[in-house]
């Protein structure tokens, strides 16, 4: 299995695990799924539906492959991402967390592009 493909499962299981964690009891009604644009290497968690007469739609996760690394473009959660995508085979140094502005990225301990 190539990297890109490796990457792009452990996103994937790691998006899947976390819904599963995360809402699998959730009984407000929204639904989450697991958005994943394979050919373009988009992946994201969405909520969205219908609660208390209000419309939802929130994005918590947001991942990208650009250039065989994987970039977390947006984590509006309290998990550590970076430490996920570690256990789930990706490589440190291949993973860029993009929601840091370019010139803060390497204080993080991991890619800066």
């Amino acid at each position: 299995m190539d990297k890109v493909n490796k990457y792009q499962q452990a996103i994937i299981d790691y998006l899947n695990y976390y819904k599963q964690e995360m809402y699998s009891r959730d009984p407000s009604g929204v639904e989450t799924q697991v958005v994943a644009d394979k050919e373009n290497h988009h992946y994201q968690l969405v909520r969205l539906g219908w609660s208390d007469g209000r419309h939802v739609y929130y994005c918590p996760l947001h991942f990208d492959i650009k250039d065989g690394k994987v970039w977390v473009q947006l984590n509006n959660t309290e998990e550590m991402v970076g430490d996920e995508l570690i256990n789930r085979g990706v490589a440190k140094s291949d993973i860029v967390l993009g929601f840091y502005h370019e010139s803060m990225r390497g204080y993080t301990g991991f890619a800066e592009a």
